[in-house]
């Protein structure tokens, strides 16, 4: 199982009271799976992202990623499991304006793999950035940014892409484009996918689909 929850629940502590982001989600995604999560803003998607992501720890419950249990793994093992096992990609891109397309990749490049520049633009030519290979953010358009931050998750040869509203700040064609470089990678790379979305049109990309609403995945279709 690539990614195995079990009663996963986020708590925060808002003065005297306590908000649950994720509540008692129990969750099982198998190797090379497509798996769309859908819901309002403040349903809880980003939040259960991050959990299966290792960005942030359950305050219950398990989250396990290839049968690791990220919660009970040590901040150093832990970094290397989402250096070397998960992608990520985000809505803002969280490119570093002052770097090419070229040089954002190459920073995500983990200590064990060897630079090899060839291969960089290999996978920038392959998301579709030949000729763009050179440019800065700021003179990219926002779904080629998108496609250096896809570039730049792969860059590891990453078993899971996790994105978070990887299509939110685009217009819906441009989106549409970006869920079927995702699409691609999940079909021929045997790639793992899972992606948080307010955009129903996500759905029809997806192996299943889940809709989370107030902290629960509330329904499974």
């Amino acid at each position: 199982m690539m990614i195995s929850t079990d009663k996963a629940t986020k708590t925060y502590k808002l003065g005297p009271n306590s908000v649950h982001a994720v509540k008692d989600v129990s969750l099982n995604i198998k190797e090379g799976e497509f798996v769309v999560i859908v819901g309002p803003s403040g349903s809880g998607k980003s939040t259960l992202l991050q959990l299966i992501g290792g960005l942030d720890r359950p305050t219950s419950g398990s989250v396990k990623v290839h049968g690791k249990d990220l919660a009970k793994t040590g901040d150093r093992e832990l970094t290397k499991i989402r250096r070397e096992t998960i992608g990520f990609i985000f809505q803002n891109f969280n490119l570093i304006p002052t770097l090419s397309a070229t040089e954002n990749v190459e920073a995500a490049i983990a200590h064990r793999t060897k630079h090899d520049p060839a291969h960089v633009r290999e996978i920038l030519e392959s998301v579709g950035l030949k000729g763009r290979v050179s440019h800065l953010p700021s003179r990219m358009s926002g779904g080629e940014q998108q496609r250096v931050a896809i570039a730049r998750a792969l860059i590891n040869k990453p078993a899971l892409i996790l994105a978070d509203e990887p299509t939110g700040n685009l217009d819906s064609q441009t989106g549409e484009d970006i869920l079927n470089i995702l699409k691609e990678l999940n079909i021929k790379q045997h790639k793992t996918v899972v992606v948080i979305t307010h955009n129903e049109y996500a759905e029809k990309f997806a192996s299943r689909v889940f809709v989370m609403k107030d902290g629960m995945l509330k329904d499974a279709r």
